[in-house]
């Protein structure tokens, strides 16, 4: 049986739109400019997860699941996915707008790349003045208005940008199309799927000149056209109280803020829990093996765990699981 807080190491991306924030705002360790990303936990191939902390260092994602199965994901999890990890975490800094893209769905993602389509969920950590995020468009359009606009130059006319402020949050179905912009630091929740349709990307260029590959016919048949205010997320803030922020078949993710010690029961639920960290720093015990856990880190606690034991003050987790 695995019974304590696991910590990944953290898998840092370079992008061209990347920043220093992952750096500078939540420690992570790199002498690199342009990191954008920060992998979390993932299972993602060639990316897998490997364990920084207590006993099991130094093995992978896959092969925790693989030596702990249900102990370590959950029954319903197992059976369902194997070895393969469902989720995707992510801390992301974009120093500039990232591409409009979107993802497909499960059928189309199965279809095409032999892959899970990609739902996902952003909390907003931190944004400068003005920061937007592009989410869906203004208004409902076609694939002729919009191939129009693509080939013209005037694509971002369509699209709808909404500014944002730390505590945001914002669902993303498969298919809306969406760019995180410039000066926002967030958490991601996702799908384990690394297929994105990129279909706009400012007209920027790499040190060689080179412009970024757009996958305009493969994203026609995958885009949502129609405008929906379905993106917005609104939840509690009670002390020490999970709070819904987010609820779908691929997760759950709850806003936890808490302060002074306290007890999670988990009995009920046969899935892993992960802890973002998105400010403050918390102690997570489980049978009195213990993990502190800082702002920008993040832990997997095994599905066979039954109760948590956390002491904060005035931290904010994320709890993300599957229903």
């Amino acid at each position: 049986m695995i019974n304590y807080p696991i910590k990944f190491k953290p898998i840092l991306q370079e992008k061209i739109w990347g920043g220093n924030k992952l750096r500078d705002i939540l420690n992570k360790e790199t002498d690199k400019e342009n990191v954008g990303e920060s992998w979390e936990i993932s299972g993602v191939k060639d990316f897998i997860s490997e364990v920084h902390n207590g006993s099991e260092a130094g093995k992978s994602l896959k092969e925790l699941i693989a030596e702990y199965q249900a102990d370590l994901v959950g029954e319903k999890i197992y059976g369902q996915f194997g070895e393969d990890f469902p989720l995707l975490i992510k801390f992301i800094d974009a120093k500039t707008d990232l591409s409009v893209q979107l993802h497909p769905n499960d059928e189309l993602a199965k279809q095409r790349h032999n892959s899970f389509g990609k739902t996902e969920m952003w909390y907003v950590m931190q944004a400068d003045k003005g920061s937007e995020l592009n989410i869906g468009f203004k208004k409902n359009t076609d694939k002729k208005e919009y191939l129009d606009h693509l080939e013209n130059g005037k694509i971002l006319d369509l699209l709808n940008f909404e500014e944002v402020e730390r505590g945001d949050s914002v669902f993303i179905n498969t298919g809306k199309v969406h760019a995180i912009g410039g000066g926002v630091l967030l958490a991601e929740i996702q799908q384990t799927s690394d297929i994105t349709y990129r279909i706009y990307d400012w007209d920027r260029v790499d040190a060689e000149g080179n412009s970024r590959e757009l996958h305009t016919a493969l994203a026609i048949d995958a885009i949502d056209f129609e405008k929906k205010d379905d993106y917005k997320l609104e939840y509690d803030q009670k002390e020490n109280e999970s709070s819904e922020i987010a609820s779908c078949e691929y997760f759950t993710t709850n806003y936890f803020p808490v302060n002074g010690k306290l007890d999670k029961d988990y009995t009920k639920l046969d899935c892993f829990v992960i802890y973002m960290c998105v400010d403050g720093v918390a102690k997570i015990s489980i049978d009195g093996n213990s993990e502190i856990i800082k702002r920008g880190e993040t832990l997997l606690i095994p599905a066979k765990t039954a109760e948590v034991n956390i002491e904060a003050e005035n931290a904010e987790l994320l709890e993300v699981y599957i229903k």
